[in-house]
């Protein structure tokens, strides 16, 4: 079981570069950031934690765009993975989408991961033009036309929401594929969307019960046919070491843990506390 850190950014307190570094240098495996493009001022979407159009984390109306801040992290790393927990694919062009994505693949060696959501503030997604009753639908399509690009020498696609002809696009990713997981409530709604379109599952904050649904998804995994096992990332408030070797039995994957925007001193000597709890080998 692998762990990782989770960046929300903003326009203050740590930069995503000096926060990489120190997710690398101890010894981390993977750093995640989040993605809003704006947060409409008048809104009827609930937020999942509060309920209501409140907002626990004014971080969410100050996101630095994800894949500047992923780009960042590359150019002063070599080893962690670089992924979004979760982007909104749907909010932006998917063909220069899929040119953005590969281009950091390629340049990073390989790195990249794909987290997407179908995105709980409607209203965002309202004014980028996507249906509320259409976004699952949307999302698929992107992803499918997103990986017509990255994979054929000559892509098309003709969907509801992605349509374009025979196409050259380059840089291919450094794989064969960009792994994409879903961050979204552990339901048999969503790991059937996941077992059809993506690679994996990231747990929701306010998840429970998540050996249940752990052992679930592996059960339909196998059920529908699905090679190997499905990618698990779980969001964890504070390690517990009886709690993670139960995790890891049972086939979690990796282990995701907030870091604070607050100053790089502060924030390092978070990680290294953090590192130390869990055994993490520092590099």
């Amino acid at each position: 079981m692998k762990f990782g850190i989770v960046l929300f950014t903003s326009d203050r307190g740590i930069t995503p570069a000096a926060a990489a570094r120190a997710v690398e240098a101890n010894g981390f495996e993977s750093f995640f950031v989040p993605e809003h493009t704006h947060i409409p001022v008048k809104r009827t979407a609930a937020h999942p934690l509060t309920g209501d159009a409140s907002l626990p984390d004014d971080r969410y109306m100050r996101t630095l765009d994800p894949w500047v801040s992923l780009a960042m992290a590359a150019a002063v790393t070599e080893r962690i993975e670089l992924a979004t927990a979760v982007a909104l694919p749907v909010q932006h062009d998917p063909i220069t989408l899929a040119k953005t994505i590969a281009s950091l693949d390629h340049l990073s060696g390989g790195r990249v991961t794909l987290g997407v959501g179908f995105g709980w503030n409607t209203d965002e997604l309202a004014d980028h033009g996507v249906p509320a009753g259409r976004r699952r639908t949307a999302l698929r399509e992107y992803l499918e036309a997103m990986h017509a690009l990255w994979s054929q020498d000559e892509a098309s696609f003709d969907g509801e929401f992605v349509k374009f002809g025979p196409s050259w696009a380059w840089p291919k990713p450094a794989r064969s594929k960009i792994p994409v997981l879903v961050g979204a409530a552990g339901t048999d709604k969503n790991f059937n969307w996941i077992i059809r379109s993506a690679d994996g599952w990231i747990s929701t904050p306010r998840e429970e019960d998540i050996s249940d649904r752990v052992l679930r998804l592996q059960q339909m995994w196998f059920d529908a046919g699905r090679s190997g096992s499905p990618r698990i990332v779980i969001l964890d408030g504070k390690p517990d070491p009886a709690k993670l070797a139960h995790w890891s039995q049972i086939g979690v994957t990796d282990v995701v843990y907030g870091m604070p925007d607050r100053s790089e001193p502060e924030v390092v000597a978070y990680l290294e506390r953090l590192a130390g709890k869990l055994s993490v080998p520092t590099g």
